[in-house]
Formats: structure tokens, sequence, C-alpha cells
């Protein structure tokens, strides 16, 4: 490893449950360059997994730490072209964005529209 980087962060982001659901996909690793990936155990509580609100609030910790800090996220940031016909949406990058916040607001709770 190398690139100026003190801490390299790497996540499995699958799963479709809400924001607060632990998932049992969602994955963490960090590794520096003197260390070999390890893989991050979610904060103590009674669930086994990482959610996604525990991710982020953990990523924003680490992302304001001292360290120069990369992130890595497997998540597929496609989507098919029905999702445009159903929602009747041009395929324009901010009208997708637009309509995509409106629906998925994530600082709401559990990061759902209320009318979705």
């Amino acid at each position: 490893m190398g690139g100026g980087f003190e801490k390299y962060i790497g996540i499995d982001y699958s799963g479709a449950q809400t924001a607060t659901s632990s998932l049992k996909g969602l994955r963490v690793y960090t590794a520096t360059p003197a260390t070999p990936p390890e893989e991050v155990a979610p904060p103590p509580s009674r669930r086994k997994y990482w959610s996604r609100k525990e991710l982020a609030e953990w990523l924003v910790e680490q992302m304001n730490g001292p360290e120069r800090v990369l992130v890595g996220i497997d998540h597929s940031f496609s989507f098919p072209l029905k999702y445009f016909e159903h929602h009747e949406l041009q395929h324009d990058w901010v009208e997708f964005l637009e309509f995509f916040q409106m629906c998925w607001p994530t600082a709401a709770p559990h990061g759902i529209h209320p009318h979705r």
C-alpha cells in the first residue's frame, strides 16, 4: 500500500433493510501501510452485525481523526432502466438524484421517506 494514506477502510455494503436494521452482509475492514486488512466488529449492542446508521457514524469518526483515510465501498450505484420507467424519470443524473433524495432521505430517521 502507499499513496499518502495512513488508514484504508474497505466496506462490503450489501443488504436492503432499513438504516437501523442489523445487516449480515455489511462488513467493514481496515488496514494500514504496515498491517494487513482486519475485519472491524460493529459497536457493542444486542445485534451481531453492523447497521447502516452505525457504519455512517463510525465513518464520520474515522474521517474526523488525525489520519488520512481512504475508503472503498463495494456498492452498486446503478439502477435498472425499469426503475426509471416505473418512476417516469428521464435518464438525467440531476433529476435522478433529486428524486432519490426525496424517496430516501438519509438524514431522516431510518432513511426512509414517510410517503414512499
